[in-house]
């Protein structure tokens, strides 16, 4: 029996415009199997209702989600007034209504409430674990835990649009753990009535956006594997707010052994001028990313080796 195919060592960033009714994890595995990647992961869960932008790393990138996921996102979304439902969005089943619709001027008159560092309490239909299950398998066993609420960060909010009197269209520009579900219902009950999301979409993960975005029919189930590599983006685009530091291919070495690199020598003052203490950085060889390392006590020590 031959052994199993395992794909090959792909490294780099696909920004993939999701498309509604797919699973986050869905979207993954269907990029996987078109570059014959070997490994991948995404930065940010969308839910599968969702559009937009579901940022895809590829082998050595996996090693940067974290710090794509901690950039800024940017929504788009459309809150239905006067009913609320059981998961906060259009899939759920119906648990209040009201006959109240705000206008234009009482929605902008509350929005400043919710920008800046805010306490939000998650939805019960979310992937947040109590004592190992998900929180919506158990609201879904009818055991809906008690969700403590949590600060995040909105940076921006604003009002798009009011299409009818039923609906009005939202965007959003939000830190890490914000669930614009409970946004949406929150916003619905500061105007005293009832709400849910209809629809939502996503248009920004730090620094990728819809710019550099492409559907699964353009990278296309046929595609040469060749061809749909040519979509790919560096690893180091995840990184764009981390300072880069030059380094030598000697220190590159250690680094890559995991070793410590002292950076103490007068010649090395203008490198580490832009550092403060517990800074992290992403050393570069020849225009090569080597790893992301952390500044301390003179010398940089590598957090994540880019095997590249």
């Amino acid at each position: 029996m031959g052994r199993k195919r395992r794909g090959r060592p792909v490294h780099g960033w696909i920004v993939l415009d999701k498309p509604e009714g797919m699973t986050s994890t869905a979207a993954v595995g269907a990029v996987k199997r078109r570059l014959d990647a070997a490994k991948a992961g995404h930065g940010g869960t969308l839910d599968p209702f969702a559009t937009g932008i579901l940022p895809i790393a590829l082998g050595e990138a996996t090693k940067t989600v974290s710090w794509a996921m901690d950039g800024m996102k940017r929504y788009r979304f459309t809150v239905r007034w006067g009913i609320a439902t059981d998961t906060e969005d259009r899939d759920g089943a119906v648990t209040a209504e009201s006959d109240i619709r705000p206008d234009r001027a009482a929605v902008e008159a509350i929005l400043d409430r919710f920008i800046g560092e805010i306490e939000q309490v998650p939805p019960a239909y979310s992937a947040i674990k109590f004592g190992g299950k998900r929180a919506y398998d158990l609201a879904r066993e009818g055991k809906a835990p008690e969700m403590p609420p949590r600060m995040v960060t909105i940076e921006a909010l604003r009002l798009l649009e009011l299409p009818d009197e039923n609906h009005a269209i939202f965007e959003a520009v939000c830190g890490k753990g914000t669930y614009i579900r409970a946004l949406a219902r929150d916003i619905a009950l500061a105007l005293g009535t009832a709400g849910h999301l209809v629809a939502l979409r996503r248009t920004q993960v730090g620094p990728f956006d819809e710019e550099c975005a492409i559907s699964l029919d353009e990278l296309g189930e046929n595609m040469h594997v060749a061809a749909a590599c040519e979509y790919l983006l560096p690893v180091e685009t995840a990184l764009d707010d981390i300072p880069a530091l030059a380094v030598t291919e000697i220190e590159a070495g250690r680094l890559r052994n995991g070793q410590a690199v002292s950076l103490l020598r007068k010649a090395d003052l203008d490198r580490i001028a832009d550092l403060e203490s517990g800074d992290t950085a992403l050393a570069m060889a020849d225009g090569k990313p080597v790893a992301l390392v952390r500044y301390t006590a003179g010398e940089i020590k590598p957090v994540r080796v880019l095997n590249l």
